[in-house]
């Protein structure tokens, strides 16, 4: 017989409840809670989320609506540390779990384990609602942006150690220009991702100069291409934030160049591919020994103009100037013409004087 029905005719007996048995709260409560769980073990329920709360307890709570209905729903702190789309208000989703009941409020609720976007198109429109709400805070702004060193000593790489990534990144490095290569190696999808990117590009820029760790001069976050839910992790808030307050230039090299995610915004610099990242990082050593050449010669030859002109101009004004011999040669024939006379005037104003000193 069921709990919630008496077979005792209305108005027979000792009261309405005839000889059913009074249940206690609790007894009805587990009743219906029992009922509730064998009937739905396991749901798929699609709707809107709405008053989204995160306690310092971790976990997360939050309602699922429609036009007509609403359910709470509750995500336990392990599995919510473990869920690759965090629920946001005016989010759709499609959640999956089990239904049970609340006692303590007389609710029923939606123990949810799993969430996934209600198609690609929620999706996108979450993910241009935070990059709005981002870029209104200035996170995006140009004025933010790092130039990039022309010749970076080390260059740290977050991504996969495991993918063709990291080997195409480190083999266009050593065919252009052999620099130092940190690796920090994180989770590149899944729900481990966002943590694990912002903690690396936060550790980072933390290392000190001097250090037994070199601190690098230019950061590369990189990953291959996936589709949207594959590259969710790079348009996480958290990830944005660690960009945002680095000190150290970055450049976003995520996915290919139709992919776009919300680091790319963030980054100083965007790469349409991990192995374009690695090309703007430094220049080809062939092309900058061939620049230096030319720019010695260039040099020296400029040190030749400055000396050589100098001279020739005064080699011009020294001819303009003429020959000293000139000026001195009419002196000269003067001085030859001159000199006999000179002497006879001499020897005659000599003996002029001596007859005026004997007459004396």
């Amino acid at each position: 017989m069921d709990l919630f029905e008496t077979d005792t005719p209305e108005g027979s007996g000792e009261g309405a409840g005839g000889n059913a048995p009074a249940l206690s709260v609790s007894e009805l409560s587990g009743a219906v809670k029992r009922v509730i769980e064998g009937e739905f073990g396991r749901v798929r329920v699609r709707g809107e989320v709405g008053r989204v709360s995160r306690p310092a307890s971790g976990h997360l709570y939050f309602d699922l609506k429609d036009d007509n209905a609403c359910i709470a729903a509750i995500c336990w702190r392990a599995q919510a540390a473990r869920l690759a789309h965090r629920p946001e208000e005016g989010m759709e989703i499609i959640a999956t779990g089990r239904l049970t009941t609340y006692p303590g409020q007389s609710k029923y609720q939606l123990i949810v384990e799993q969430i996934e976007p209600a198609g690609v198109g929620a999706l996108m429109a979450m993910l241009e609602q935070r990059r709005r709400a981002l870029a209104a805070e200035g996170l995006f702004d140009p004025a933010r942006k790092r130039v990039i060193p022309f010749l970076p000593g080390v260059i740290a790489v977050v991504t996969s150690p495991s993918g063709a990534v990291i080997r195409d990144i480190l083999h266009r490095l050593r065919d252009r220009f052999p620099s130092r290569v940190l690796i920090w190696p994180v989770a590149v999808q899944g729900s481990a991702c966002a943590p694990q990117v912002a903690d690396a590009i936060t550790r980072l820029n933390a290392i000190a100069p001097g250090g037994p760790v070199p601190r690098p001069d230019l950061i590369i976050v990189a990953r291959g291409g996936g589709s949207v839910e594959d590259l969710w992790g790079f348009n996480d808030e958290a990830v944005i934030r660690a960009v945002a307050a680095g000190t150290i230039p970055l450049i976003s090299a995520v996915g290919h160049e139709t992919d776009t995610t919300l680091i790319d915004h963030a980054a100083d610099l965007r790469a349409p591919t991990p192995t374009a990242a690695a090309e703007m990082a430094v220049p080809v050593l062939a092309d900058l020994s061939a620049r230096m050449a030319e720019t010695q010669a260039r040099l020296l030859r400029g040190v030749r103009t400055r000396i050589e002109l100098p001279a020739q101009r005064l080699g011009d004004l020294g001819r303009a100037l003429g020959r000293p011999q000139a000026l001195t040669e009419p002196a000269r024939q003067r001085l030859d013409l001159t000199g006999p006379r000179l002497e006879s005037s001499l020897r005659g104003f000599v003996r002029d004087c001596r007859h005026r000193a004997d007459s004396l």
